[in-house]
């Protein structure tokens, strides 16, 4: 096979990549709005659109095994079908959370509102942006962007904390609530782990670029084992 047909395979992926995270992101986007609106049959149809999700998922992933096998990729190449595989299966475990929020919005749907402001819509509005940023980043091959991304994610932890301490007081003050408030808590734990596969996927688009480790704090780079920066395949 000649380079040019693997390039062609490679834009391939990309599209793939894209209209699945773009697919994502709406589900998150809706099973958010579901929860702030308590609208139950906008709840169902995020739940009811998962197993597409999950389609593309496993479609895109047998993409980037095909190209695996017919083109045998080599260096910058071969860490860019790999770094897909991976961020394909953080966004399906993106969706997969999309689905857990929704679920709580069914829940909440029927339940007494709580008097109560939380934070959910900023902190899900930062989540989607780090989502989308994480993806630009691979795309644009743009490990600057990629690093924004991790510093985004202190942000939603702080976000997180802010809400458990807020419903904790919450419910000292309504215990009658307290259903409620735990739904809210779970909303705001599932919006913490979209920021956490956000920033997995900026921590495989700065490998893939710079040849460095920055998961677990670089421990490994430190130890020496660093790959060479991607290079385009050229």
């Amino acid at each position: 096979m000649s380079a040019s047909h693997l390039h062609r395979e490679i834009e391939k992926l990309k599209r793939g990549l894209l209209i699945l995270a773009a697919r994502v992101e709406e589900a998150l986007r809706r099973a958010v709005r579901a929860v702030e609106k308590r609208n139950a049959a906008l709840a169902r149809e995020v739940i009811l659109d998962d197993p597409r999700i999950d389609v593309m998922e496993v479609e895109l992933e047998e993409e980037c095994l095909k190209a695996l096998a017919l083109h045998q990729p080599v260096a910058g190449d071969l860490r860019f079908v790999v770094a897909v595989l991976k961020i394909n299966n953080d966004l399906e475990r993106i969706g997969d959370l999309a689905v857990n929020i929704a679920e709580n919005a069914c829940a909440l749907a029927d339940a007494p509102r709580a008097a109560v402001s939380f934070e959910l819509g900023a902190m899900a509005r930062k989540a989607l942006a780090l989502v989308r940023m994480s993806i630009e980043s691979l795309v644009e091959r743009d490990a600057a962007l990629a690093r924004k991304v991790l510093a985004g994610d202190d942000e939603v932890d702080d976000m997180n904390r802010r809400i458990f301490a807020a419903a904790r007081e919450a419910m000292k003050r309504d215990p009658s609530s307290l259903d409620v408030f735990v739904r809210f808590l779970s909303v705001s734990r599932h919006l913490e782990r979209v920021a956490d596969h956000a920033t997995n996927i900026a921590e495989d688009v700065i490998y893939l670029l710079e040849g460095e480790i920055v998961r677990h704090g670089g421990a490994l780079r430190e130890s020496g084992a660093a790959a060479a920066p991607f290079d385009g395949g050229e």
